[in-house]
């Protein structure tokens, strides 16, 4: 016996079409879904008094018990809210959930077939039926339909001129279908869909797109679609399998493919990859097909092979896994018989990231290994690698323990250095191994600062240059103790610091072998002052601050010339080195300074969220006596006076913000150095930024960056845009310029034009890096991917290089599936 409940339209003329009282899509007695309540109280009022009234009509003297009958019946209206996205547990835990039904004329009986003819509606749970004519087999819940059909199966839509279907295990067949998956939005016609479950559906003779219709236009046809000859559409596994289809991209068939793997959602999928096509300088046409694997939620990678006119065909691929204790990302690539070089080309990279459990602390492995097979690579491969510049790659292994204040680190780190016949680069020493311990206080100790460091490392030449070079074995020991006064109108923090070290150096063709010790000492002091008053610039409330800073250190001299530079380097002059205590970074040179900086900021600030609107920095050092440590093959220091430090920002509006450094000589009553910028982002695929870079005797660069739509200003959404209800524009032009002042021309070019039209996106870039002083590769890039079809664009060359270079880039993202409500379709 099956529950449900019936509305006419008009009386039917026979009793057998009057079935016994039921609620709505749940058992009698239920909670109904929230938007149809109120109408299916009212229904069911009017109809069980319908029939409580013939049935006490049938039955004299019983006025009392109608009465009470009646009391009981009567229902009062609730509020509620709109219908739910699912259907009720309790309904949806029912064998059999109940149904409703309505017509304008209904025939059958409870127990048998219920025919019902004009405007036949049927309802339950989470499916709809709309046709011209539906016959219900209760017994079974098999329900057969003719003209006009409509079909809503939690929100995805059906419609065609014959339909058989069991409601229950939702398996059937549907004839002449234009059909449209709420998940994605894909959409379709087809010949014949039969349905194998609620997750589950074939597609006969039918196509399959995401672009989205634009109904006031008669004409319209889909970007891009899938012609077949059969769909599987399993939404259980959010994948769906094309064979014997043809992808046909604005009217035209691109190529047929007899098997094809798609993703039905945004999550993850494995399957090809938008495809890049290409002209290179270096290797001339090219085309990139990448493949993403999604192995398991955890694991995924992505295999690429590319065929290079010239050269000849290069595979690689990217590996990543991701674990409670480790993590790590495994990428190379290999050309077998180069026909540029001649030779065989490889490289690689793995990174690994893994946590140890240790009794006590925390304990930690990482790995980091780059390599390449030859010095060309970074030429011939430009921006593929790993590491922080394209001609020095790092490998490097560490085991790092740490235990509240105590840390302890050993490292290995070898460099391998691509040399260029043009621009000779001197390798840096390789670090085998490394030991280091740090001591550092989370809280301050009798109110000091403390820090302490013990270090002894192995350092080893590159064997090419070990001429010019020195291998040895170093050792320091490194205590620092502070002690700050701290004041709301400033501060005072005198400061101790005492480097020991040890060296033990190799004979070489130039230097003799020798140890050497050294013990050098560091005084300092540091203060500052805080002012700050209430004020207005340019209209508008503002705190203002000036906070004074004077810095002395001293360092006695001591003779360091026969040390090596192993890890040491002279410090940029920036508002962080001047007030720094030494001039050099590292552990090989401790500069003899007797020097006093003195400096000055300021800010404006807005009282109402503390964010700062604009802040100057002023600094100059004056040095008492001439610096003579300095690094190899560098003079003594003499000037008493510093180059003149001026910095500052202005951040004009949530869009607009600027700012820019100086450094100028006192001296020379000139500018040495300064840079210049200025961003204006005032939202989303809207970005700005220009720069002034100037190194005098040196070099003069002006930067400019752009992501900006090309159509912002003069169109309105329309076609399929207007049919989603989207207003970003279509046409986007992106790119950086790095132009050479002094060289007149171009260094850098990124320029690229990308099209947004919602279901499928395409992009041409063209790039010129340079990759020396007189060469540069220069590539177009094309590359269009489809939204709904292939929606991961990781790994693609096009987008590589506009998040590489282009400051603010935001990748289009095309249309954007919501996931609505399955009542959006009902009526």
């Amino acid at each position: 016996m099956v529950d449900f409940s019936v509305r006419m339209k008009q009386r039917s003329t026979t009793r057998e079409g009057l079935p016994g009282p039921c609620g709505q899509p749940t058992p009698c007695g239920g909670t109904p879904p929230a938007a149809t309540r109120a109408h299916f109280r009212l229904n069911r009022l009017w109809w069980l008094l319908l029939v409580s009234g013939t049935a006490l009509a049938q039955q004299p003297g019983s006025a009392p018990a109608r009465e009470d009958s009646l009391n009981s019946l009567i229902l009062s209206l609730q509020k509620s809210h709109t219908l739910q996205q699912h259907a009720p547990a309790a309904s949806q835990a029912q064998e059999k959930p109940p149904i409703h039904l309505e017509a304008d004329r209904i025939h059958g009986t409870q127990d048998s077939t219920i025919t019902l003819e004009g405007d036949a509606q049927l309802q339950q749970g989470p499916t709809f039926l709309r046709a011209d004519r539906v016959e219900y087999e209760s017994s079974d819940q098999q329900a057969r339909a003719q003209g006009n059909v409509h079909i809503n199966q939690a929100g995805d839509v059906y419609e065609g001129s014959d339909l058989d279907i069991n409601l229950q295990t939702y398996q059937g067949y549907f004839q002449d279908v234009n059909y449209r998956l709420q998940e994605n939005q894909a959409h379709g016609t087809a010949e014949r869909v039969d349905f194998l479950g609620r997750e589950e559906l074939a597609v006969q003779q039918g196509n399959y797109t995401t672009c989205q219709r634009v109904e006031h236009d008669p004409d319209w046809e889909p970007a891009w679609q899938i012609h077949a000859k059969s769909l599987h559409i399993d939404r259980a596994n959010n994948v769906g399998t094309a064979r014997g289809a043809v992808l046909e991209f604005q009217g035209v068939p691109l190529l047929p493919v007899p098997y094809l793997s798609f993703p039905v959602s945004d999550q993850r999928k494995s399957g090809f990859l938008p495809p890049t096509v290409g002209l290179d300088s270096v290797s001339g046409l090219q085309y990139e097909q990448p493949y993403y694997w999604n192995i398991s939620p955890n694991r995924d990678a992505i295999l690429s092979t590319s065929i290079m006119a010239r050269r000849g065909v290069n595979v690689g691929g990217e590996f990543r896994y991701l674990e409670r204790d480790f993590s790590g990302e495994l990428s190379g690539s290999f050309m077998p018989d180069d026909r540029l070089r001649d030779r065989n080309r490889w490289s690689y990279a793995y990174k690994h990231r893994h946590d140890i459990a240790v009794p006590v602390g925390q304990m930690q492995a990482n790995l980091n290994l780059n390599r390449v097979g030859d010095d060309n690579h970074w030429r011939d491969f430009p921006r593929t690698s790993h590491s922080l510049t394209d001609r020095l790659l790092s490998s490097e292994g560490q085991l790092q323990w740490s235990h509240q204040d105590v840390s302890v680190r050993l490292r290995a780190l070898e460099w391998q250095t691509l040399q260029d016949p043009d621009s000779i680069i001197t390798p840096p020493y390789d670090m085998l191994p490394q030991l280091n311990a740090r001591y550092t206080p989370q809280q301050p100790l009798a109110g000091m600062d403390v820090y302490g460091e013990l270090d002894t490392t192995r350092f080893r030449a590159d064997d090419r240059y070990a001429v010019n070079l020195t291998d040895g074995d170093r050792s320091y020991a490194l205590l620092r103790v502070s002690r700050p006064f701290l004041a709301p109108h400033g501060f005072v923090t005198p400061s101790l610091q005492v480097h020991a070290s040890s060296y033990r150096l190799e004979s070489t063709p130039l230097n003799p072998a020798g140890n050497h010790n050294r013990v050098i000492g560091t005084a300092s002091i540091d203060s500052g002052l805080f002012f700050e008053r209430e004020t207005s610039f340019w209209g508008r409330n503002t705190i203002q601050t000036l906070e004074p800073r004077a810095f002395y250190t001293y360092t006695p001299y001591k003779d360091q010339s026969m040390l090596p530079l192993y890890d040491t380097a002279e410090l940029d002059f920036t508002f962080a080195s001047i007030y720094s205590p030494n001039a050099f970074v590292g552990n090989d040179r401790f500069a003899d300074n007797n020097l006093l900086t003195l400096g000055a900021n300021s800010k404006l600030i807005d009282p109402e969220t503390g964010g700062e609107i604009a802040r100057i920095g002023l600094a100059q050092r004056l040095r008492f006596k001439d610096q003579r440590v300095s690094a190899i093959g560098e003079n003594v220091v003499t000037d008493r006076w510093s180059d003149i430090l001026l910095g500052g920002a202005v951040n004009w509006s949530p869009r607009w913000s600027s700012n820019g450094v100086i450094q100028y000589n006192y001296k020379d009553q000139r500018s040495v150095r300064y840079t210049l910028s200025a961003q204006y982002q005032p939202g989303e695929y809207r970005s700005l930024s220009a720069g002034y870079r100037m190194k005098r005797d040196a070099s003069k660069h002006i930067d400019v960056g752009w992501q900006w739509p090309l159509t912002a200003f003069w169109n309105s959404p329309s076609g399929e845009q207007a049919a989603i209800g989207r207003d970003r524009p279509r046409w986007y032009s992106v790119g950086r310029l790095n132009y050479s002042m002094r060289d007149k021309r171009l260094v850098d070019t990124i320029v690229g034009l990308e099209y947004d039209s919602c279901c499928w996106i395409g992009r041409v870039v063209l790039e010129r890096l340079q990759n020396s002083y007189d060469t540069a590769n220069t590539r177009l890039l094309f590359q269009i991917e489809l939204v709904g079809l292939s929606r991961l664009s990781v790994g693609s060359n096009p987008l590589n290089a506009l998040r590489s270079n282009v400051p603010g880039y935001q990748p289009l993202t095309g249309q954007s599936f919501g996931s609505g409500s399955r009542s959006d379709q009902y009526e």
